[in-house]
């Protein structure tokens, strides 16, 4: 009687062992799928952030009024020619795209934000086109 037990007991604990196998299983394949995700969406905007230098510096035509990129002469504002090989911009902050982007977003210091003036193709664009000065 007892030998039942214990294999009823062995094959019940079996059984746990194999749901809680299953379990685990789901939980570690869903922490897959959410990182595949995750890693897929935040890669997604790097890739569409490139953009075109070409069509950039078309978008840049407007900027031109207020900036050089030809000459390190100040206009309304900064001269922009070899903006990326600076350390910083004129605010101080280095010099990122993400730190650049949030200027051309915006503004600041007499310059307007752009933030709802241009797509984010855009400005993706006109950041391409600030890399090749």
């Amino acid at each position: 009687m007892k030998f039942e037990l214990s294999q009823s007991r062995i094959i019940s604990i079996g059984k746990q062992g194999s749901v809680m196998f299953r379990e685990k299983m789901l939980i570690a394949a869903s922490c897959l799928l959410g990182l595949s995700l995750t890693l897929g969406l935040t890669a997604a905007p790097k890739a569409q952030a490139k953009g075109d230098a070409g069509k950039g510096k078309e978008t840049f035509e407007q900027c031109a009024a207020c900036h050089n990129v030809d000459t390190d002469e100040k206009k309304m504002g900064p001269s922009l020619k070899g903006l990326f090989k600076h350390k910083t911009l004129a605010s101080g902050k280095p010099v990122t795209d993400a730190t650049v982007l949030d200027q051309i977003n915006n503004g600041g210091n007499g310059m307007p934000g752009y933030a709802d003036m241009l797509s984010a193709d855009d400005k993706a664009n006109i950041l391409a086109y600030l890399h090749t000065l």
